[in-house]
């Protein structure tokens, strides 16, 4: 996919909206070579997206061998809105609490004092964290109505061809 197809896919409202959201599932691949998928908090700064961890996650060690990940941002309703993410990931081992962890958090409703209390925490807890870093790759947007899971798409089309 071309950087200019992935930056089209990205900047439609619903994939706006999305990428807004609090939580995505970060799928990687172990270094036992299972598949993981995970819930994990992320934000959006208009190029890449951005999840922070714990410098001793287990999932560190296996973004290092392979850096190749996919994320699923979605909603709960029906007809669900889906946003399909592929990319690399580059991990940033940086001191204290990176300023993307704050945001990513920040939209969880706490009243003024739980959100200082919370901070208190987290800066008490971690010495530092690591940025994973994913550069978008490839991108999908379902919204079904205008797009389909390919699978679903395919099915489309055959049934125009026997009904037309």
């Amino acid at each position: 996919m071309q950087q200019n197809e992935i930056t089209e896919v990205l900047n439609r409202p619903l994939s706006r909206e999305l990428l807004a959201r609090d939580v995505t599932r970060l799928a990687y691949v172990a270094k036992d070579g299972t598949p993981r998928s995970i819930p994990i908090a992320f934000t959006w700064n208009g190029t890449h997206i951005v999840l922070c961890t714990a410098k001793n996650s287990p999932k560190l060690p296996s973004l290092r061998a392979n850096p190749a990940v996919a994320l699923t941002i979605d909603t709960e309703v029906h007809p669900p809105t889906i946003l399909l993410v592929r990319g690399r990931a580059e991990l940033d081992v940086v001191d204290g609490i990176p300023e993307e962890y704050l945001q990513m958090n920040g939209s969880y409703e706490m009243t003024p004092e739980q959100r200082v209390e919370w901070e208190r925490e987290v800066r008490s807890l971690y010495d530092g964290m690591v940025r994973i870093i994913i550069t978008p790759t490839w991108a999908k947007l379902i919204d079904f109505e205008t797009t389909l899971p390919s699978a679903v798409e395919e099915l489309a089309r055959q049934r125009a061809e026997r009904v037309g």
